[in-house]
């Protein structure tokens, strides 16, 4: 298939640049099989659902990814951790006028010290010297990490909004956007309808917003990204299953987690590994029934995913509704519930 296939015009002032109100006041478009679209508000999710469906929720925590400093040249730098693979050493972005070299040493806010080891592919291999480990040294200087087509300074709003209420484990560079939909008293109206929920974790990395530049998408090299399933989730996954309810991936990363494992690890859901799953029309889904996701960029591997689950076709009728009906898009704007194809 050609890239050219997921290409659409989408407004700019469609572009959401703040959440809506509310978390569960942003909107919701019901994609249905049978080719009919509803509109209604992402608070009545509830009625969507049935006692025994299972939600999965992605509870990876934003980092304080970027930070800005300088060479010991003098030189203007901007790093953008990708990855934290120990309390000392990341995988990093770095925008400069010239690439810095092995051996470099960085300044970083003023305050850290980090030398340039070498080149992973597009990215740095760094090491923070000083004694304070890399998540605290992000958590006190870092710059919350928004998406690139979001155009102000990071406010103390985003801090808390560009985050998801259940996020536990540090590592993300981008929020698993669909949850950020939910808020307390929806989550507890979830449960008492007896909806379940389970956690997995897939840390997003920053290619997430990268959109596919080569002409024939088979040739599209995907980033990696590491995720974690407990047997916990695992096992209500298996019983739900069994009782012939929904899995409901909340979010692609959600998604991606849970049909790499099944492809991966097909013996049992339960594992932690790296993904670089590239799903795109004609994949068999294996896990996941109904996917709660937001409006994607063009020509985005995620806009490729939710054509491969719900069939391209309908996808292109929701977004040209959402664009007349003038949703919000992208990771502050609005959602949709879609339920995997029969046929794709």
């Amino acid at each position: 298939m050609r890239t050219q296939d997921f290409d659409f015009y989408l407004p700019e002032a469609l572009i959401a640049q703040t959440p809506a109100l509310t978390r569960s006041s942003s909107r919701l478009l019901h994609v249905q099989s049978n080719m009919q679209l509803e509109n209604r508000l992402f608070s009545t999710l509830p009625l969507l659902l049935s006692p025994g469906d299972l939600l999965v929720f992605n509870d990876t925590k934003v980092i304080k990814a970027r930070l800005f400093g300088n060479k010991a040249s003098g030189g203007a730098i901007e790093c953008l951790v990708e990855r934290v693979l120990d309390n000392h050493h990341v995988i990093a972005q770095l925008r400069a006028s010239r690439a810095p070299k092995a051996g470099t040493r960085l300044r970083l806010a003023n305050t850290i010290d980090a030398e340039v080891l070498g080149r992973v592919d597009d990215f740095f291999h760094l090491r923070f010297l000083g004694d304070l480990p890399v998540l605290d040294c992000l958590e006190r200087y870092g710059q919350l990490p928004l998406p690139p087509y979001i155009t102000h300074t990071p406010e103390a709003e985003d801090s808390q909004r560009y985050q998801t209420v259940y996020a536990k484990h540090a590592g993300a560079v981008a929020a698993p956007t669909a949850g950020l939909h939910f808020d307390a008293d929806l989550l507890a109206e979830l449960t008492n309808q007896h909806v379940n929920i389970a956690y997995v974790t897939l840390h997003v990395g920053a290619g997430t917003f990268q959109p596919v530049r080569v002409e024939n998408i088979a040739d599209h090299k995907m980033h990696s990204e590491r995720y974690t399933i407990s047997k916990e989730t695992a096992d209500l996954i298996a019983k739900t299953k069994l009782n012939g309810k929904r899995v409901i991936a909340v979010g692609t990363t959600s998604l991606r987690a849970l049909e790499s494992a099944a492809r991966f690890h097909p013996e049992s859901l339960a594992s932690e590994g790296e993904t670089d799953i590239f799903i795109t029309p004609g994949f068999e889904f294996k896990v996941v029934d109904t996917l709660i996701t937001n409006f994607h960029l063009p020509k985005s591997t995620l806009l490729m995913l939710v054509s491969a689950f719900a069939g391209a076709e309908l996808i292109k009728q929701a977004y040209t509704h959402a664009i007349a009906q003038q949703y919000r898009f992208f990771s502050y704007g609005d959602a949709m519930l879609i339920h995997k194809a029969t046929t794709v």
